[in-house]
């Protein structure tokens, strides 16, 4: 489940960068976060999946558990995005553009983090008549399912028929 997770992410963000750069879909300050996230949610996935052979049961614990928290983190940027952002014409000063501002992502590798648009811009455009963060919120609910589903298994404990 977690390796779908983090695949699933890494082609989200391709999405997310090839309507920047192919089709000029800018993304606004809630877009970069929520594109953090994506990419946290896959790092994380990725990494307790390679993990798992060094620590078997914790990797994949640690790794579900912090999956879920990244999914509700960009979930809520997403809803955040979608009911108040995308209302107003500037994302300035807002958590999101503050700490975007604060951590300078913008200037180390600008193709991805770079802010381009205004909130309300952002909610114009559409991927198949829905707007990106309605996409970015169900796929962080997937995901938070997901690492939900991987932790119940890790905890599950093979019962026993014969005593």
């Amino acid at each position: 489940m977690l390796m779908l997770t983090g695949l699933g992410s890494l082609l989200a963000l391709a999405v997310a960068l090839i309507a920047q750069h192919a089709f000029g879909v800018e993304p606004c300050a809630w877009c970069v976060v929520q594109r953090m996230a994506v990419i946290l949610v896959a790092v994380v996935s990725i990494a307790a999946v390679l993990l798992a052979r060094v620590l078997p049961r914790a990797a994949p614990a640690v790794g579900a558990v912090l999956v879920a928290a990244l999914s509700v983190g960009g979930c809520v940027a997403a809803w955040h995005q979608h009911t108040v952002a995308a209302k107003q014409l500037s994302c300035a000063f807002t958590w999101a553009d503050r700490t975007l501002m604060t951590l300078q992502l913008d200037a180390i590798w600008p193709a991805l983090f770079r802010v381009g648009a205004t909130c309300a811009d952002a909610a114009q455009s559409t991927l198949l008549g829905l707007s990106f963060e309605v996409w970015s919120g169900v796929w962080f609910v997937l995901c938070a399912l997901a690492a939900l589903a991987a932790l119940h298994r890790l905890t599950l404990r093979p019962r026993r028929l014969f005593r």
